[in-house]
């Protein structure tokens, strides 16, 4: 899953984009108001984490023009401003939910989760698929009664399929959910991926789920 960062703070945002890669999500992050609305205008994140105390446009502002703009992203509002009214004018905006610093890095990722499930119709922390499992909260992959160990890239690219199973994903959805702008030629690097992803989750000799629609790309199916 991509997210958008948006945080000015020179340690935090890095910091962020490097937690929150540990937990196996692609992350952009900008430094500004401005930035900030350019992406969201153009990326197709799957959320956005966004400060309200910005250089140029605040992210009230950001929030608002992407709301007006019908981009329906979910939105946490990260900031200083504890204050009721703040909260208030934050959601007013179009936010989805707001968090004050500081905050423990646990919380953050909880929320983040939440707001995911939101947009999905699977309501808990585990994704299931046949007998493939997946946790989003400890991200432990089984297949049956099998952990599978899966690099970062690979179970980004199977929690992408199993929140989106039977639909025919293209390598070009793939690319803007799974991996950051700084990813270029992606194409083959998505096919390398898929051969990996398939060979882990057959290992045991079950059918494959991953099927080539020629042409079009990649779809979870049953056999």
């Amino acid at each position: 899953m991509r997210i958008l960062v948006v945080e000015d703070d020179t340690r935090l945002g890095p910091s962020l984009k490097k937690g929150l890669e540990r937990n196996h999500y692609a992350v952009d992050l900008a430094i500004d108001g401005e930035e900030a609305l350019l992406f969201g205008r153009t990326v197709p994140f799957d959320l956005i984490i966004l400060d309200v105390l910005l250089p140029g446009l605040s992210g009230f502002e950001v929030c608002r023009q992407l709301r007006q703009q019908k981009r329906t992203m979910p939105i946490l509002l990260l900031t200083a401003l504890g204050e009721v009214d703040h909260r208030v004018t934050g959601l007013d905006m179009g936010a989805d939910d707001y968090l004050t610093k500081p905050f423990a890095f646990r919380e953050l990722e909880a929320r983040i989760r939440a707001l995911l499930r939101r947009e999905s119709p699977m309501k808990t922390t585990e994704l299931h698929f046949m007998d493939i499992t997946l946790n989003t909260s400890t991200h432990e992959v089984r297949r049956g009664e099998h952990v599978i160990p899966l690099g970062s890239k690979e179970y980004a690219l199977l929690e992408f399929m199993m929140r989106h199973p039977y639909q025919v994903l293209s390598r070009a959805m793939i690319a803007e959910h799974v991996w950051d702008c700084d990813a270029e030629h992606l194409s083959n690097v998505i096919d390398v991926y898929i051969r990996y992803l398939r060979r882990k989750l057959c290992e045991q000799h079950e059918p494959n789920v991953i099927h080539t629609v020629r042409g079009s790309g990649y779809q979870l199916k049953e056999p």
